[in-house]
């Protein structure tokens, strides 16, 4: 993993899980300095966790942890869940593209040899894991061809943890953070049946379900829980 990559996930991790307090002032120097790495990986993983929602530019210099709250992330992730839902739901109704089912199904294998074999991630596995996570949700909303639905989504992205590019991996939990993405896995699989079977209201409530579950932290776990 690139150690912009891993400066990411750090600082990610960090701010949702309060040891970078919410409201405190962030600069380059300092957290490079406390995570033994050179300015330019932090400088990278600054502007992601603005465009993130996670970070808040401050007007003269540097940037502010923003203050993240359980309703807050509640909102987002359940207007995650609708949007992609619907893009689900619309591309089923279209029917996939050659092209589109392949590259679901390239992610779904490349993802499934991630699982083969162990029971922990290493960093690369998690960067590839990121990688075809990405890929999946994109070619879903892509597929759409639903403007609107495009620029809402990209929007509540900006919001803490409501992007699926928002994964971290919390090693101390090893096993655990394991099931959960193996969990988003299958839903996955689950998700692309649905698509490739055109059952457009399975894939819109199977979208819905799973934009929840490939995020981290004590408060994002507790809206997890209160969930079920």
């Amino acid at each position: 993993m690139s150690s912009g990559h891993q400066v990411l996930i750090k600082l990610r991790k960090m701010i949702i899980d309060g040891e970078l307090e919410g409201g405190s002032r962030i600069a380059e120097i300092p957290t490079a300095e406390l995570l033994g790495v050179s300015r330019q990986p932090i400088r990278m993983a600054f502007r992601l966790l603005e465009q993130e929602g996670l970070l808040i530019k401050n007007p003269t210099r540097g940037y502010v942890v923003r203050e993240i709250s359980d309703e807050l992330v509640h909102d987002a992730l359940e207007v995650r869940g609708v949007l992609e839902g619907l893009a689900a739901k619309t591309i089923a109704e279209q029917g996939l593209t050659e092209q589109q089912k392949n590259i679901l199904h390239e992610c779904i294998e490349e993802t499934e040899k991630l699982f083969n074999g162990r029971n922990e991630f290493g960093d690369e596995e998690l960067e590839k894991y990121h990688h075809y996570n990405v890929i999946f949700h994109d070619t879903i909303i892509e597929g759409a061809k639903n403007i609107a639905l495009m620029q809402a989504l990209a929007k509540n992205n900006q919001l803490p943890l409501a992007s699926a590019q928002a994964i971290t991996y919390d090693q101390n939990r090893a096993l655990s953070e394991y099931r959960r993405l193996h969990y988003a896995h299958l839903q996955h699989c689950s998700i692309y049946n649905a698509l490739v079977n055109r059952q457009a209201g399975r894939a819109e409530n199977l979208m819905r379900e799973h934009s929840s579950v490939v995020v981290l932290g004590e408060t994002v776990r507790q809206i997890l829980a209160d969930a079920e």
